[in-house]
């Protein structure tokens, strides 16, 4: 927490693996599923945690809440949206459920720089990050203003809110491996290779 505040854990797996061929977050990595490792990750830095995804009974062994898009097919916007509705706290910690390699001591960073602003978003190679990023709730009606207007891109409503964008080298934890995700088989075995070599985040 920060200043006092509660931050909520968000795991988004609303995407349909569609590149992937099956569920990509029940992938085997390392001994577990890679959606146990973001859990684990993001659990360890947050006082509560909550899945969004519109299969939840597929994530049912988690044992963790879980929430449908209240505004369905709109990608994740949607499920920020979603999340930051229906938590109990005033900012969540939104992280996709494809990013094996996201370190615990930089979300801590994130959370620790987070007052004063709306949106905490890492940079990499000159773009924001917006599945690895805290939100505050009062990013709501922005949010629901693009998604009434059917602009889904996430970084669409920045404009509109104050936002730290925190580039690399910030906390001394930032890397861009950091932030590789996995959206095929090419990309798992990646992944999988990136392990074996023992240097995960390059």
């Amino acid at each position: 927490m920060t200043g006092g505040e509660e931050v909520a854990g968000i795991i988004l797996a609303g995407g349909m693996s569609s590149r992937f061929g099956s569920n990509k977050a029940l992938s085997r990595f390392e001994g577990e599923r890679l959606i146990q490792r973001l859990c684990k990750t993001v659990g360890s830095v947050t006082g509560q945690m909550m899945l969004i995804t519109n299969t939840p009974d597929e994530y049912a062994f988690l044992g963790l809440e879980s929430r449908k898009d209240l505004v369905p097919r709109c990608g994740p916007i949607g499920g920020i949206y979603t999340a930051l509705k229906t938590a109990d706290t005033r900012l969540c910690l939104c992280v996709a459920c494809d990013m094996p390699f996201i370190r615990p001591e930089f979300l801590e960073y994130m959370i620790e720089r987070s007052s004063g602003y709306d949106v905490v978003v890492p940079m990499n190679d000159g773009r924001e990050e917006p599945l690895c990023a805290l939100y505050r709730e009062t990013c709501v009606p922005a949010i629901e203003h693009r998604i009434q207007a059917r602009k889904y891109k996430i970084t669409g409503f920045f404009d509109e809110v104050r936002v730290l964008r925190l580039s690399p080298g910030d906390g001394g934890f930032h890397d861009a491996g950091m932030f590789f995700n996995i959206n095929n088989m090419a990309d798992y075995d990646e992944a999988l290779r990136r392990l074996k070599d023992g240097r995960p985040s390059k």
